[in-house]
């Protein structure tokens, strides 16, 4: 068992809502971190159809349950809560009224964020659990199998992940789009996944991927908002503050699991020194800026930036506090610095400028760009000492 760097509230002391994708381990930090928790399992049939057909049974379950006191001290977790949304309003009451804490977890935020749930009056506090992270595998960090087999736990110590893959694309067009009643037409749906996955840490060009599914543009961008409503992606917007140079607005997406991409793109492995390489290993560096972005509490915002003319930087932390480059080569050259070292024509107040790479040690350029190899690169920004 891994030791996840997200630090829930101890028992009986917060609501929160607990989102992650499917398989991240969402379930098992839960049961770690409350043992004595009252679980609610809407995974099972049968707690599923008692909650669905009569939400209030949770009030009065738990005032029998939870006296004044142990209300005060216990945790009430309930697991898929976007299967019952009524359920959140029996939360919201026990909550004001009886002060019973609860972890709500669940891998689709949808009907959540789109106000067809009671978000607990903004008293609920968010949190986000990722794929494994370089600081979680500490000694056992391995790049190669980390952009092979992708971040979630089982698929990352499976030896055959393959299976496991179609079996996560199976269960999530069955359990989050089917169940969810959230696309008409699941067959191209489900292609439309197999094309997205070759706009993972690009541009995306709505026109051409509604072109190849031979669907509009219009529901293109709607799958892709369904991609982000159920964690299975998210968009990185452009850094667009007093450009000096014409620059590109349009936002960049990734898939928060670079195995996924794998398994729909058809990549089979992919090879170091590879184009499919360099992309898996920007998707990696975007996902542990994610993590430790969620874990810390930094509350940072990520951005990239690219000039009209191609020249671009991958990562922008807040406002030009930091800015970082990922090429998944051996031996940088000149060319690999071309976005870090235009920036600060347009930026000159651009604090610290990274490039994250595949070199054995770490070191300075004379214009001062820290060279550092992924390994370092986790350490550093696990430690806090990046931002």
């Amino acid at each position: 068992m891994f030791t996840r760097s997200l630090r829930l509230p101890a028992s009986g002391t917060e609501t929160f809502f607990l989102w992650g994708p499917r398989q991240t381990g969402k379930t098992t930090l839960l049961r770690a971190t409350y043992p004595d928790a009252v679980w609610i399992d809407l995974l099972k049939a049968e707690e599923y159809r008692r909650y669905v057909q009569n939400p209030e049974l949770l009030r009065a379950e738990l005032m029998v349950e939870t006296t004044p006191r142990r209300a005060q001290q216990a945790q009430v977790v309930i697991d898929e809560i976007q299967k019952v949304p009524p359920l959140l309003d029996e939360v919201h009451w026990l909550h004001e009224n009886r002060g019973v804490h609860f972890a709500l977890c669940g891998s689709s935020a949808r009907k959540v964020k789109r106000g067809q749930a009671n978000l607990l009056g903004g008293r609920a506090i968010r949190y986000e659990l990722y794929g494994l992270t370089g600081q979680e595998l500490g000694g056992d960090f391995n790049l190669e199998r980390l952009l092979n087999h992708g971040y979630l736990p089982r698929m990352y110590e499976s030896d055959r992940p393959r299976r496991l893959w179609n079996a996560y694309v199976a269960d999530y067009l069955k359990e989050e789009v089917a169940a969810e009643g959230l696309v008409r037409q699941l067959p191209t749906f489900s292609e439309f996944l197999n094309v997205a996955a070759f706009s993972d840490a690009e541009l995306v060009n709505f026109s051409t991927i509604a072109r190849d599914c031979g669907v509009s543009s219009h529901t293109i961008k709607g799958y892709f908002q369904i991609l982000e409503d159920t964690l299975l992606g998210r968009w990185l917007p452009a850094y667009t503050k007093r450009p000096k140079r014409r620059v590109i607005a349009a936002p960049k997406f990734y898939f928060v699991d670079v195995g996924i991409v794998n398994h729909l793109a058809k990549r089979g492995g992919v090879q170091s020194g590879s184009e499919l390489y360099g992309k898996a290993f920007e998707n990696w560096v975007f996902h542990e800026l994610n993590a430790h972005n969620m874990y810390s509490e930094a509350f940072a915002t990520l951005s990239y930036w690219r000039l009209a003319s191609g020249i671009e930087v991958d990562f922008i932390i807040n406002d030009m506090q930091l800015a970082i480059e990922a090429k998944a080569s051996r031996r940088i050259t000149a060319d690999h610095l071309r976005g870090l070292r235009a920036l600060p024509q347009d930026h000159p107040r651009v604090q610290q400028r990274i490039l994250v790479c595949l070199e054995p040690k770490s070191y300075q350029t004379e214009d001062h760009i820290l060279i550092l190899p992924a390994a370092d690169f986790c350490r550093r920004l696990g430690a806090g000492e990046l931002f």
